[in-house]
């Protein structure tokens, strides 16, 4: 099945969409305690992508072998999750981490696009 992510973030909240087919979910949380008013836009962004993938499977929207496209507005964060390029932020680089061990784990195949921030359906969420 295919499954596409879009998410955002700033240092108070953070939001995700997931289309499936017809189906639209969305849900928003508010900056887990230890990053609230400590993380930029861009870690925002990584953490709600994380917390997007980690939910869905949880909620079983994604399934092992889903392909998973994933809006991002950061052409530096495409960059980032589709090589092997390292960052200096222990964030970003814990997160990107996660999000790709989820990955490996449920046998998902990501695609990444750039999208401007008026194409950004979760960014009304937050």
């Amino acid at each position: 099945m295919h499954h596409s992510i879009f998410c955002d973030g700033n240092a108070k909240r953070i939001c995700w969409s997931i289309k499936t087919d017809q189906n639209l979910v969305e849900q928003s949380r508010d900056q887990a305690e230890i990053y609230a008013g400590q993380v930029s836009n861009l870690e925002a962004t990584y953490i709600a992508l994380h917390a997007a993938v980690f939910w869905s499977i949880g909620v079983f929207i994604i399934k092992n072998g889903d392909m998973v496209k994933i809006h991002l507005e950061s052409e530096e964060m495409i960059g980032h999750l589709s090589t092997d390029i390292k960052s200096d932020n222990k964030i970003i680089e814990d997160k990107k981490k996660f999000i790709n061990m989820l990955a490996a784990q449920r046998s998902l195949q990501y695609q990444f696009e750039k999208i401007s921030h008026e194409q950004n359906i979760s960014s009304k969420l937050l």
